[in-house]
Formats: structure tokens, C-alpha cells, sequence
């Protein structure tokens, strides 16, 4: 029952700002209750580090196009230099 609600992630390097805190859990760090985003939302993020769209990055499988964030995703702007 360590941290169901909540992860902690370290990003260095790539575009990330320097010294950021983006979020903060309640005081047992059981749950999110400032800046909360979802795991989904790391994809977009690291994608455009990367210099890529996540929009316009697909793959062709099983006679259709589907993207990497087809089930959501947000860019987490705070942690973008």
C-alpha cells in the first residue's frame, strides 16, 4: 500500500527546466492532490523532447493507423525548459 496514488519521477537533461517540482500529495503521500496528471501523460511529453509529434507519429497495424498517445495524453508544460 506504498504510494497507491501517487508516483514520484526524476526527468534530467533533454528540454527538462532545472530544479522543478511539478504536483504534491497530501500529508501521508497516499493520494495527488496538487498538478495531478496521468502516467499517459509522460508519452507526449518525453515525445516532444524528442522532437517529435505525437500527433502525426503513427504505425499501420491491423488495416488501421494508430497513434502511441491514441488513448490520451497531455504535454506536461510546467517540466518543458
Amino acid at each position: 500500500d506504498h504510494n497507491p496514488g501517487c508516483q514520484t519521477m526524476w526527468l534530467a537533461g533533454a528540454g527538462i527546466k532545472r530544479g522543478t517540482i511539478v504536483g504534491a500529495t497530501h500529508e501521508l503521500g497516499y493520494r495527488a492532490v496538487e498538478s495531478v496528471y496521468h502516467m499517459r501523460d509522460l508519452h507526449p511529453t518525453i515525445l516532444r523532447l524528442m522532437g517529435l509529434d505525437d500527433f502525426r507519429l503513427t504505425f499501420y497495424f491491423n488495416g488501421r493507423n494508430y497513434r502511441l498517445t491514441d488513448n490520451g495524453g497531455r504535454i506536461i508544460e510546467q517540466v518543458l525548459a
